[in-house]
């Protein structure tokens, strides 16, 4: 039989290669996954990918630049993490804005969020379990660079914290004993 068979999951495991430009229209992706998209300059770039309790998300960004042939000056670029509620989470590590000289070919971001928490007091920004939204832009470029294209690639991992951080934390004696 010389038919070709199925692919084992091959539509299920290919790559995004587009991103959405809202965060309704963010493109979804999973841990481990690497997702690309061509863009424009000034473009707001979306992704959004699940993270669960004890996991502490990090998220990594690739901008490729347009030739320095064809830019007018340096840009600099900014990866923000929002959680599911749209809530914008501090990164705990990681150059989540950085500047590109005009001759640079490409730029590098990242960002770790603070562990994942199962709950969280409500008037808390605690990052909780759920979707989270990823946003790449330039944020300062010369304005007639406005437009040129460039090409994204993104990939959000996560490692289990582990100990007391998976769960809030817990005391095995009190911090002053009562006497």
């Amino acid at each position: 039989d010389g038919s070709p068979g199925p692919s084992a999951g091959a539509e299920e495991e290919a790559a995004p290669t587009e991103a959405g430009t809202t965060f309704r229209t963010a493109t979804a992706i999973r841990q481990e996954q690497r997702a690309t998209a061509a863009a424009s300059l000034g473009d707001y770039l979306y992704w959004t990918f699940p993270a669960g309790a004890g996991q502490r998300p990090t998220v990594r960004a690739t901008v490729t630049l347009p030739p320095a042939a064809s830019r007018h000056g340096s840009s600099t670029w900014q990866l923000d993490l929002f959680d599911g509620l749209r809530r914008r989470q501090a990164c705990a590590s990681g150059d989540s804005t950085k500047r590109a000289s005009a001759d640079a070919e490409s730029v590098t971001l990242s960002c770790t969020l603070r562990t994942v928490r199962p709950w969280s007091e409500a008037w808390s920004n605690d990052p909780l379990p759920g979707a989270y939204y990823l946003r790449l832009t330039a944020v300062d470029l010369p304005e007639r660079d406005l437009g040129l294209p460039v090409g994204a690639e993104v990939e959000a991992t996560a490692r289990d914290a582990g100990g007391a951080q998976a769960h809030g934390g817990e005391l095995t004696a009190p911090l002053l004993p009562v006497t």
